[in-house]
């Protein structure tokens, strides 16, 4: 799908009510849109075309959110932004959608103008990678150009945003930065609530850290986050 001025979206979505909404919405906003409205759709057109975001419904006939977006990762290798949409407002069901690879959710009911904030946040975010550098921690590398992540020389799978987080530990290495810092340094003005930083910090740790025996992510109470290596 060739690229437009405000952007190229994917909508998912079985509720045609806020299907057709959003839809309109954003297409008088100047997105150029594709629409599926269950799940095995949805997952063909994100793994054949080209998109800015992708907008996914949590509960999907066919094959619902979690399982698309897990797919999407894992067998595909697709690194789309993906916004999750959910009326599950728990915090256990925040963390499934993160941890299948999820980069946002917004909770149902919302607010058409947030949804295209955080649209319009996660596409700057997506173009406006920096320019080519290697980043070392211990045996931990980034290349900021190819967005490859080894470890020990082993390859690393990381979503968008723990990409993003990882970046900014990784530059500020061995310095401790703040939940409020890294929290604009990713997301910018458009704030997530209190569980998005916590969940893909979780989800960071987990791929970085928890199968190799030397912890280099580290939290520091009431401070913040750091990345390096300790002696001991």
């Amino acid at each position: 799908m060739a690229q437009t001025k405000s952007g190229s979206v994917l909508l998912v979505e079985d509720n045609q009510d806020i299907a057709e909404m959003v839809y309109a919405f954003l297409e008088r906003r100047g997105y150029e849109l594709d629409y599926a409205a269950d799940g095995v759709t949805g997952l063909h057109l994100a793994v054949t075309n080209t998109y800015d975001v992708i907008i996914l419904d949590l509960m999907l006939p066919g094959m619902d959110g979690i399982d698309l977006c897990r797919k999407l990762r894992d067998d595909a290798q697709r690194d789309t932004p993906v916004l999750m949409l959910t009326a599950r407002d728990t915090l256990d069901d925040k963390l499934v959608g993160l941890d299948a690879g999820a980069d946002d959710y917004l909770v149902k009911p919302f607010e058409i103008q947030e949804l295209e904030a955080r649209i319009r946040a996660m596409i700057r975010r997506q173009r406006g990678q920096m320019a080519s550098e290697a980043l070392h921690v211990g045996d931990l590398t980034l290349d900021t150009g190819t967005l490859t992540v080894t470890r020990g020389g082993e390859t690393l799978n990381l979503t968008p945003i723990c990409l993003r987080i990882l970046t900014v530990l990784m530059r500020a290495s061995p310095r401790v930065v703040s939940r409020g810092d890294i929290e604009r340094e990713v997301w910018g003005d458009v704030l997530p609530d209190s569980d998005t930083l916590r969940s893909h910090l979780y989800n960071l740790r987990k791929t970085i850290d928890k199968p190799y025996p030397k912890p280099l992510l580290h939290t520091v109470q009431s401070a913040g986050y750091r990345l390096c290596e300790l002696d001991g």
